[in-house]
């Protein structure tokens, strides 16, 4: 599991780098494609965590399930 935590880790990083990078050059430059941009790259960095979330919920039900 700490492995699939790094990879998701990783993943999110670099959406939320992304998006935070297209954010601030929409401010500079004021040009919307990059809002655009930035907010498609928050979307896949927040399905990212939520993908992390249940998987790891899921993960601890079944390891209780076939443990119990």
């Amino acid at each position: 599991m700490t492995i699939f935590r790094w990879i998701i880790g990783v993943i999110f990083g670099v959406l939320a780098l992304g998006s935070a990078l297209a954010f601030v050059i929409f401010i500079l430059a004021d040009i919307d494609l990059w809002l655009k941009r930035a907010r498609a790259w928050r979307r896949l960095a927040w399905a990212a965590a939520l993908f992390w979330f249940n998987v790891e919920i899921w993960g601890r039900v079944i390891w209780v399930i076939v443990t119990w």
